[in-house]
């Protein structure tokens, strides 16, 4: 055998390079699975498609370049929603017209209680009428969260509409279960206030 050359086994490093590449590609693969939902959170929270989908490209975009922090099997959407959401948070003013949370006086902290007000809205009416009522409550209820202030806003979309538990929303929002429970409530009951005219009008019902 001729050794006048040494031989060197480079396979582990070509390995580890393979490994990096298709585990970016995989993480990448995962993030388009949530495009639908971060789009959702991000037009609620700004209000109009084009900041929308800007929100989300910048999270994609943050989230490829840090997805060595990403820890393998816990929660991705609340992650890549953690993202966007302080994205949000650095990039956009919170000076467009709201309605005051201070209009609404009284009314109950416990968002528990609240939440039946959301799960209870309800078209009476049957057949096509009533898909094009709920369709119309849809943009009702888009156009009234576009109303209602951030810190009570975000609550709502990320628990009432993303489906994101009380704990995972205050991992995103950066504040207490309490808090989170508490601007929940209050957003509800904005949302309530906003909607009630329409719902007195149209025959939805609570």
């Amino acid at each position: 055998m001729d050794t006048t050359y040494p031989l060197y086994y480079n396979g582990p490093a070509v390995s580890r390079s393979n490994v990096r590449q298709q585990g970016q590609e995989r993480f990448s693969s995962e993030i388009m699975t949530y495009l639908d939902h971060l789009y959702r959170v991000a037009f609620h929270l700004v209000r109009n498609d084009d900041d929308a989908q800007d929100c989300v490209q910048e999270t994609c975009a943050r989230a490829l370049s840090a997805y060595r922090q990403f820890a393998p099997g816990s929660n991705m959407k609340a992650w890549l929603t953690r993202i966007l959401y302080n994205f949000f948070c650095d990039s956009y003013a919170r000076n467009k017209r709201m309605v005051a949370a201070e209009d609404l006086g009284n009314f109950n902290q416990d968002g528990e209680a609240d939440k039946s007000f959301w799960e209870s809205v309800t078209v009476d009416h049957t057949g096509p009428e009533k898909q094009l009522l709920q369709q119309e409550l849809g943009a009702k209820i888009g156009a009234a969260l576009s109303r209602i202030p951030e810190e009570f806003r975000a609550p709502i979309v990320l628990v009432d509409m993303g489906d994101f538990s009380y704990a995972e929303a205050a991992e995103i929002l950066s504040c207490p279960i309490g808090t989170v429970r508490s601007r929940l409530s209050r957003g509800r009951k904005l949302l309530q206030k906003l909607l009630s005219d329409y719902l007195a009008k149209s025959g939805a019902k609570l």
